[in-house]
């Protein structure tokens, strides 16, 4: 029960981040970028990757794929909270398919990714 409350609480997280910084971008026409630092003003690796699959990264299709896949993500965990029975096989395709949403999404999937394994193995 502990490591479903992990992955509930991390999948929460990822997907909710995604709806709000999508749902920002959309209404002030910028993502949350950092203000200081190395990578001040520059969006997360994420962008290279949708970029290469040929996306631009601020385009308002790519701001609605943020929101639309924030949210099915926590439907996803919705049901994966209620015990749905088809909810752990989409919570693991939903955080694999995560995993371009680097870095921190790529490493709250990756963990997601191990904590359902281990807890259908201590089933």
């Amino acid at each position: 029960m502990f490591i479903k409350w992990i992955i509930i609480i991390m999948a929460t997280l990822n997907f909710g981040y995604m709806v709000f910084d999508g749902s920002r971008a959309l209404a002030t026409g910028d993502y949350i970028r950092p203000k200081s630092g190395q990578h001040a003003g520059q969006l997360g690796p994420w962008s290279k990757a949708v970029e290469k699959v040929g996306i631009n990264p601020e385009s308002t299709t790519m701001k609605l794929i943020f929101v639309v896949w924030g949210l099915a993500g926590l439907y996803i965990t919705l049901a994966f909270l209620q015990d749905k029975p088809w909810a752990w096989k989409a919570m693991l395709i939903v955080n694999i398919a995560s995993l371009w949403y680097a870095v921190v999404g790529t490493f709250g999937s990756v963990v997601q990714i191990a904590l359902l394994v281990i807890s259908k193995l201590l089933r």
